[in-house]
């Protein structure tokens, strides 16, 4: 006669709860790797419109006196717009070179939303203004 009741195999009752265990983890690190994956996509967008809206603002030293506007798209969807307004500088004189604000926004789609990033920066105006 056999005695099995110092057997060493797993019931099945453990084998099903070892492969829901494994399961579950594997559930938790799909996650998080796709989480990070996104972050690295979303950084990524981010850190090309920054370099967009950087250019847009190294190429205009100067500013016409009755201000500018601009707008348009890159190849990758990135829309992005400049615009311009005189910039107050709160002295009792005008300088002898009026200054603009000059701001671009870039825009671009995000997930089921859209990804937004403003730049501003002064700028002299062109021809000066002094006397």
């Amino acid at each position: 006669m056999i005695d099995r009741r110092g057997s060493a195999g797993f019931s099945l009752l453990e084998v099903l709860v070892a492969f829901t265990i494994m399961a579950l983890a594997l559930g938790v690190l799909y996650n998080a790797v796709g989480g990070s994956l996104r972050g690295v996509g979303k950084a990524e967008r981010h850190s090309y419109a920054l370099l967009v809206a950087e250019s847009l603002l190294a190429s205009h030293a100067s500013i016409p006196s009755a201000g500018w506007g601009d707008a348009g798209e890159t190849d990758d969807g990135f829309q992005w717009r400049l615009s311009t307004q005189p910039f107050e500088t709160g002295l009792p004189t005008p300088p002898a070179w009026p200054a603009h604000l000059l701001t671009v926004e870039v825009r671009w789609p995000e997930g089921l939303g859209e990804g937004r990033l403003q730049l501003s920066t002064v700028v002299v105006q062109a021809g000066g203004g002094g006397p």
